[in-house]
C-alpha cells in the first residue's frame, strides 16, 4: 500500500508532456519554417511576374549584352577605351573611375578631417572657431548642393580655353579643367615605380625595427622621415641612372581646346572637392571625440618626461585615440564611396552613370541595377574587411 502511494506521488511530481504549440523551442522552429516559406512564395511570385512582363515586352534577360559593342564614348577613363569596345569594357571604365575618386577622396578626407579635428581642440581661439565654423557649415549643407556649387564655380568662374589662366609654365586653368604637362612615357618610369615600392617596403621594416629599438632602449627612431626621404631619393636615383630624361608632353592650344598633357576634368574636380569637404567635417568630429577620449593624465605624463606638444600628439594621444576613431571612420569611408554615385548629377562617368547609359541603350534594367548593387557591395565589404583588420591591429592589448 505504501509503495502504491509513493509511486502515485512520484507520477504526479513528474512534469507532464508540454503541448507542441506551447514549447518555445518547437514553436520557434515552426515560425522560422513559416517565415522561410513566406519569403520563398513572395520571391517566386516576384520572379514569375517579372519574367512574364519581360516576355510580354520582348525583353531578353541575362548578361549576354555585356559582349556587345557599347557604341558610346566616355569622357574620362583610366584605361584605353573607345566606342567600339564592349559594354563590359565600358562598365570596367566606370568602376575604375569610381575607385579613383573614392581612393583619392578617402586619403584627402582623412588628412583634412584630422587637421580640422586637431584644430577644433586648439588653444588658439581663432583657429578653434574657424574649425568649428567649417564643421557646422559643411555638415548642414546637403552634399548634392555642394557638388552643384563646385561644378558651377568651374564652369561659370573660369574662362574658356582661349583665355585660359596660365599661372605657371605648361599649366593652364579654364572651364575645361586643369591642364598641365607631364613627362613623356619612358622605360625608366616603371623602374621609378618599383623603386618607390621598394622604399615603402624598407620603410615598413625600418618602422618595425625602430619600435623594437624604442621599447628596448627608449630612443626614438625617425622612421616616418626616413621613409619619406627614401620614397623621394630612390626614384630619383633610378631616374638619374637612366640618363635623367626630361622630355615633357606639354599641352598646346589647338582650335577650341588643349591637346597633350593631362587634363583634370571639372566634373572630377567638383565631385572630389564636394566629397572631401563634406565628409571631412564628420571625420573632424570623430577625430576630436577620439582625442578627448584619452585621459588628460596621459598628456601630463608625456609632458613630464620632456616630450614636445607634437610628440605628445603623435606618440601618446593619437595611438590611443585610434581605438575610438577607427570604427566610425570606417562608416564615413563607406559613406564617401557610396556618395560618389551622385556623380551622375554633374556628368562624371562613374559606374552608376555608365550603367545608366547601358540600361538606356539595352533595356537591361534589372541586370544593370543588379550590377550596381553588386559592385557597391563589393566596394563596401572590401573597405570594411581592411578597416576591421586595421582596427584589430591597432587595438590595445591588455597585459
Amino acid at each position: 500500500m505504501t509503495k502504491d502511494i509513493s509511486s502515485t506521488a512520484e507520477t504526479e511530481l513528474l512534469p507532464s508532456k508540454v503541448p507542441f504549440l506551447r514549447d518555445p523551442e518547437k514553436r520557434a522552429i515552426l515560425f522560422q519554417i513559416a517565415a522561410l516559406l513566406l519569403v520563398a512564395c513572395v520571391s517566386y511570385y516576384l520572379y514569375s511576374n517579372t519574367q512574364a512582363n519581360l516576355e510580354r515586352q520582348s525583353i531578353a534577360t541575362g548578361f549576354g549584352f555585356l559582349e556587345k559593342e557599347a557604341s558610346f564614348e566616355i569622357g574620362e577613363s583610366v584605361i584605353e577605351y573607345s566606342a567600339s569596345d564592349s559594354y563590359a569594357d565600358a562598365l570596367l571604365v566606370g568602376a575604375l573611375n569610381t575607385v579613383k575618386v573614392s581612393f583619392i577622396g578617402i586619403i584627402l578626407t582623412i588628412v583634412l578631417g584630422t587637421l580640422v579635428g586637431v584644430a577644433r581642440l586648439s588653444s588658439n581661439w581663432l583657429v578653434s572657431k574657424i574649425a568649428a565654423g567649417y564643421i557646422e557649415v559643411m555638415q548642414n549643407i546637403p552634399i548634392l548642393l555642394q557638388l552643384f556649387f563646385w561644378y558651377a564655380i568651374f564652369y561659370e568662374s573660369f574662362p574658356s580655353p582661349r583665355q585660359a589662366l596660365n599661372p605657371f609654365g605648361g599649366v593652364f586653368l579654364c572651364n575645361r579643367g586643369l591642364i598641365f604637362g607631364v613627362p613623356e612615357a619612358h622605360a625608366v618610369h616603371a623602374t621609378m615605380g618599383w623603386a618607390f615600392v621598394a622604399a615603402l617596403a624598407i620603410g615598413y621594416f625600418l618602422n618595425r625595427w625602430g619600435r623594437r629599438r624604442q621599447s628596448q632602449t627608449g630612443q626614438i627612431f625617425p622612421a616616418i622621415r626616413v621613409t619619406l626621404a627614401l620614397t623621394i631619393a630612390l626614384p630619383l636615383l633610378a631616374w638619374a641612372f637612366a640618363g635623367a630624361p626630361t622630355t615633357m608632353d606639354v599641352p598646346e592650344l589647338r582650335g577650341f581646346n588643349f591637346s597633350g598633357g593631362v587634363t583634370v576634368s571639372p566634373e572630377f574636380s567638383a565631385l572630389l572637392l564636394g566629397l572631401v569637404f563634406y565628409t571631412a567635417a564628420f571625420v573632424a568630429e570623430i577625430v576630436r571625440a577620439g582625442i578627448q577620449s584619452v585621459g588628460h593624465g596621459q598628456v601630463e605624463a608625456a609632458k613630464a618626461v620632456g616630450l614636445r606638444s607634437g610628440q605628445v600628439l603623435h606618440l601618446v594621444v593619437l595611438p590611443q585615440a585610434l581605438r575610438v576613431i577607427i570604427p566610425p571612420l570606417t562608416s564615413q569611408m563607406l559613406n564617401l564611396t557610396k556618395n560618389s554615385s551622385l556623380a551622375i548629377a554633374i556628368g562624371y562617368a562613374d559606374f552608376v552613370a555608365v550603367t545608366n547609359t547601358t540600361i538606356n541603350q539595352t533595356g537591361q534594367a534589372i541586370e544593370g541595377v543588379a550590377l550596381i548593387m553588386i559592385i557597391y557591395l563589393f566596394f563596401s565589404l572590401s573597405t570594411s574587411v581592411f578597416m576591421n583588420w586595421y582596427n584589430k591591429k591597432m587595438a590595445m592589448v591588455e597585459r
